[in-house]
């Protein structure tokens, strides 16, 4: 009987067990793997191994017989957002250059920016949703995706890698029946995001899932350089656009959206959901207010016919979906570029995993990455 008693006083002793999670795990995100390290159901640590996905992003702009060339392979960082991918590159080339754009072509890059931000958040917040168990609020949302997608096939041919950002300009204006469709989609997806937090944001089981999960201080964010919502989740008041001075954004009436806790801890899962299906709010603010006031004018009367810059090297940095999109731009003043250096927003955002997962269920690490929204073409550049 006493050795009964000592038996079941004495600590039950539990091992590390090291899980492989991917790389085809449907919920990584993108060819990720995840080395796990658990007791029991509880993870202990995390570690991202990427490199899966490399093509040589910088490598190959540095063999581009010109800098317009390497706009097609701009696209391919972040495919699911590539107007903003352009857009920091071919900013950068323009200050180098220094030249001043159209009005017009600065409208209608604010409105593709936008509407890009869109249809990269569908994707974050729809395929979030999937991996906690919701697939209705995911229809909703790509088919919505799919109108802004319609307006971009119409504008420029493509409908996912679009090369229409260039150096000076765009590469077509857009087409006549652009504003009308445009506010048609506005007027749409107003009625898809209540319906999205209706069946979503403040569903119990979904909050349950969400909330104090994955919990990003904001120091330990801003150690990290995390930026977007994935930093402004924990709190932080940083957007790019209104804080950087780029582009024509101190035009509108918009404000940038933060984490404030309201259904757990501030920084947690739910937080960072939260500001995207809030900033795609303020993304259809600023829409409308650029269609209302979209001037006149040729959007390649700036376009250079000979680019050349002189020696020299700038770092241009703008707001995409995913947080901080930079390029450094080094100029040898030939006509091509001696070095292209990309600065992802997903590399750094991924970094934190290890931080926010440890003491966490693996069924949670799934909502934690999912989180963080990370596309694997801007990482493995």
């Amino acid at each position: 009987m006493a050795e009964l008693i000592q038996t079941q006083d004495r600590k039950l002793r539990t091992e590390e067990m090291v899980i492989q999670m991917g790389p085809q795990h449907p919920s990584t995100h993108g060819v990720l793997r995840l080395e796990v390290t658990v007791e029991g159901e509880i993870v202990t640590h995390v570690k991202p191994y990427i490199g899966y996905l490399h093509r040589c992003f910088e490598k190959h702009a540095e063999q581009m017989g010109n800098y317009s060339q390497v706009i097609p392979y701009v696209d391919r960082m972040d495919y699911v957002a590539a107007m903003s991918m352009e857009w920091s590159y071919v900013l950068g080339m323009e200050r180098m250059l220094s030249i001043q754009i159209p009005e017009r072509v600065e409208y209608i890059r604010v409105i593709m920016a936008e509407l890009q931000r869109i249809a990269s958040h569908t994707i974050a917040i729809g395929t979030f949703g999937l991996d906690l168990g919701a697939f209705t609020p995911f229809l909703f949302l790509l088919r919505d995706r799919e109108m802004i997608l319609e307006i971009f096939e119409r504008t420029c041919g493509a409908r996912l890698l679009y090369n229409y950002f260039w150096i000076g300009g765009l590469s077509h204006d857009v087409p006549l029946d652009f504003v009308d469709r445009t506010r048609q989609f506005c007027t749409q997806f107003k009625k898809t995001i209540v319906e999205v937090n209706n069946l979503l944001s403040y569903n119990e089981i979904f909050i349950k899932r969400t909330a104090n999960v994955g919990i990003l201080p904001a120091n330990v964010a801003i150690n990290y350089a995390s930026s977007g919502p994935v930093l402004r989740g924990s709190g932080v008041d940083w957007d790019l656009r209104r804080d950087d001075h780029y582009s024509i954004y101190n035009r509108f009436d918009w404000q940038p959206q933060i984490g404030k806790g309201e259904r757990g801890t501030v920084g947690d899962c739910w937080d960072r959901y939260i500001v995207r299906c809030r900033e795609m709010e303020q993304s259809v603010k600023i829409i409308e207010q650029a269609i209302e006031q979209l001037p006149d004018g040729d959007v390649q009367s700036a376009i250079p016919k000979r680019i050349r810059p002189n020696a020299s090297e700038i770092y241009v940095r703008t707001e995409a979906p995913r947080g901080e999109l930079g390029f450094y731009i080094v100029s040898d003043g030939s006509g091509s570029p001696y070095r292209v250096k990309g600065r992802s927003s997903s590399f750094v955002n991924l970094s934190v995993l290890p931080e926010i997962t440890r003491g966490y269920m693996i069924a949670d690490l799934v909502a934690i990455l999912g989180s963080i929204d990370i596309v694997l073409g801007e990482i493995d550049r």
